[in-house]
């Protein structure tokens, strides 16, 4: 990856454990982007593993968005993304938890990129959230870069 510059490769996991323990031993170059997955306020402790990598850019993947985030960090964080889940079984999702993380995300002045409400299928409930389309992130600066549109 580090030798493959002209890609960004954007590296997710819910080993947080293993990954606080691998960070310190891996070559970190500005295209390697690490993520933790973050459902609910469970599994927020997987931000405080993911401020310990030396990444670029370190993100919160919040999806599929199943409680509430209020006891989610957003500190050392550079980007936010967040979704409702899709597929036969889709848990549905309170349009409060993800207005919160939104909020919350766009106080911290980070990037968030809404990718769906969720469904029975991806596209099923769309991908605005309070009429708008959320399609943010950063590059490896730190510069929040949108999509025309967003």
């Amino acid at each position: 990856m580090g030798q493959a510059r002209q890609h960004t490769f954007q590296i997710l996991t819910k080993r947080h454990e293993r990954l606080a323990e691998l960070a310190p031993h891996l070559p970190w170059s500005p295209n390697i982007w690490q993520g933790v997955s973050v459902e609910n306020n469970r599994w927020a402790v997987r931000a405080d593993a993911l401020r310990t990598v030396p990444a670029a850019v370190r993100f919160l993947s919040c999806e599929p968005l199943l409680g509430p985030l209020d006891k989610l960090d957003l500190r050392d964080v550079d980007w936010v993304i967040g979704g409702g889940e899709s597929g036969p079984r889709h848990r549905p999702f309170k349009i409060e938890w993800a207005r919160d993380l939104r909020d919350r995300t766009k106080a911290a002045d980070l990037p968030f990129f809404w990718k769906q409400n969720g469904g029975i299928h991806a596209k099923a409930g769309g991908n605005e959230l309070d009429g708008r389309v959320w399609q943010e992130w950063p590059d490896s600066t730190g510069v929040v870069l949108s999509r025309a549109g967003a």
